[in-house]
């Protein structure tokens, strides 16, 4: 039951991230730590964050990666066969470190913006509507990779060893 309605719930803020509906799904917050930034919670994007003059962090975080072939060959492989779900804190250094790298990863493979669901998170690790609950994320950046409507692995900041990127590509390739 609590699958179905994970999935239910899933279904929900992947149709609101395809522009079915046109009223904003996410709200901006002030960053107590950091006054000259600024928080995103709720469905976001990877624009919203990159265009955002406050996010520096973004480009030049994405600029110095450079996946290796067997991670980029495995996101190619699986393009159209699994979705991404995404969480992450504009606030947070390892969704800062990581997540500008996997958008650069996605680009790269071919992956489609509409097989990524992206979900900013506040201080508290909580986005709108529960989801996180829903998901069961404790920190972020977590990656959810879904195969026909069913978690098929997960990593969880860096992973168990510190190579996010080729646990994905190793969660891909099962």
């Amino acid at each position: 039951m609590a699958m179905k309605k994970c999935l239910l719930v899933l279904m929900f803020f992947i149709t609101a991230t395809t522009g079915l509906l046109a009223q904003a799904q996410y709200e901006i917050l002030k960053d107590e730590k950091h006054p000259e930034q600024h928080i995103l919670r709720g469905i976001i994007n990877k624009y919203l964050v990159q265009n955002d003059s406050s996010y520096n962090w973004y480009n030049s975080s994405q600029n110095i990666y450079r996946p290796d072939t067997a991670t980029l060959s495995a996101f190619a492989r699986n393009k159209d066969k699994v979705q991404f779900v995404v969480f992450g804190g504009t606030w947070c250094e390892d969704t800062q470190f990581i997540l500008p790298k996997f958008f650069k990863l996605q680009e790269m493979s071919g992956v489609l913006d509409t097989n990524i669901t992206f979900f900013g998170v506040n201080r508290a690790k909580r986005s709108l509507s529960s989801i996180t609950d829903a998901f069961g994320v404790k920190l972020v950046p977590t990656i959810i990779i879904m195969k026909e409507g069913k978690e098929i692995g997960r990593v969880v900041e860096y992973g168990k060893t510190g190579k996010w990127d080729k646990e994905l590509a190793d969660i891909l390739n099962q």
